[in-house]
């Protein structure tokens, strides 16, 4: 079957010449890597989701975050959970 997949372009470059070093196929690669993190997923254990702490509600972000960060959010995250833990998360 085909697909098209939007990857990063360095991340292309570094798959396609690991996969020449490896003497195997690009699409070989992928069908490998896909099966180890499938595998991988039956035998791990389920990790435990946590809340997002960074809204107000309503929609509103907690001041001083744009929401524009994936890892803006997450420290957010983390730095609300050491203060609720009364620690440092890091």
């Amino acid at each position: 079957m085909k697909t098209t997949l939007n990857l990063h372009d360095e991340l292309l470059a570094e798959a396609k010449a690991f996969a020449a070093g490896q003497r195997v196929s690009l699409t070989r690669l992928i069908e490998e890597g896909l099966r180890m993190r499938l595998r991988g997923a039956e035998i791990a254990p389920a990790v435990k989701r946590r809340a997002m702490p960074v809204s107000q509600g309503a929609g509103g972000m907690l001041p001083g975050l744009s929401g524009l960060s994936t890892r803006e959010l997450m420290d957010a995250a983390d730095d609300r959970a050491a203060d609720a833990a009364g620690g440092d998360a890091a």
